[in-house]
């Protein structure tokens, strides 16, 4: 999907084998962009298995932090979570090891490729989480 904030911003449906890579759209959220087209969203399916080029990096948070965390991880799955509330973001990333981190918090310019697009039945929901980070 493609985070509320970027609703104005061109897009189009992630493919299997895309390259992406994390980008600040300017609009007050980060999300993934074409590679090869800076400006265009590429909006994941909850259940998009992803392979990201290298260790994942999030901005930091709190007062105190101010260097980039590192996932020690290279593969998540998209994941849709603060559904119930209209002005949170949406988009997150859920790692091998049960951590979900927002989207909006990875840092700008890592690399990641569509390994697998969700496989849900006609007219059912890929799975859903709780919000976190």
């Amino acid at each position: 999907m493609c985070d509320f904030s970027l609703q104005a911003v061109r897009s189009r449906p992630a493919k299997v084998g895309d390259r992406l890579v994390t980008r600040d759209f300017g609009t007050g959220t980060r999300g993934f962009a074409a590679a090869d087209d800076p400006g265009l969203a590429v909006c994941v399916m909850p259940g998009t298995e992803l392979a990201f080029a290298g260790e994942v990096a999030c901005l930091p948070t709190g007062l105190l932090g101010w260097r980039p965390k590192t996932i020690n991880h290279r593969t998540a799955i998209f994941r849709q979570v603060n559904k119930d509330k209209s002005a949170a973001h949406h988009d997150a990333l859920e790692f091998p090891d049960g951590r979900m981190i927002l989207l909006t918090f990875l840092a700008e310019g890592q690399q990641a490729t569509v390994l697998q697009l969700p496989v849900a039945a006609a007219g059912s929901k890929a799975p859903q989480r709780a919000a976190y980070v």
